[in-house]
């Protein structure tokens, strides 16, 4: 399961007013400058999606993702590098320097 901050939560509640949508759908594919990257959606849950809820905010994975993003975390920063959400992931055994890419531990015992 996943961990929504109480600013991600805000924001996300902020977003899908703004847009007329469910939550966040989160999923993680092959690519990035680590290996897997996350992907972030607005909209509504897909059929097998593991959902979790807080305060309103809804935020869906699709069960492939769920795996490796059990334990997350769900950010939402608004500094001066920039604003948008991030994903604290303990089951990263890298990131990229950008934090939209990781590396699972499996590729890292492989090397």
């Amino acid at each position: 399961m996943i961990q929504i901050t109480d600013e991600a939560a805000r924001h996300l509640r902020e977003l899908a007013t703004e847009n007329g949508t469910k939550g966040l759908r989160l999923t993680v594919e092959k690519g990035g400058c680590a290996g897997l990257q996350y992907t972030m959606n607005l909209g509504a849950p897909k059929n097998g999606d593991v959902v979790t809820e807080r305060g309103g905010a809804i935020v869906a994975i699709d069960p492939e993702s769920n795996h490796h993003l059990d334990g997350c975390t769900l950010d939402y920063s608004d500094g001066l590098t920039g604003a948008g959400f991030r994903i604290l992931n303990p089951n990263a055994a890298r990131s990229c320097g950008c934090g939209t890419s990781f590396e699972p531990p499996e590729a890292s015992r492989r090397e």
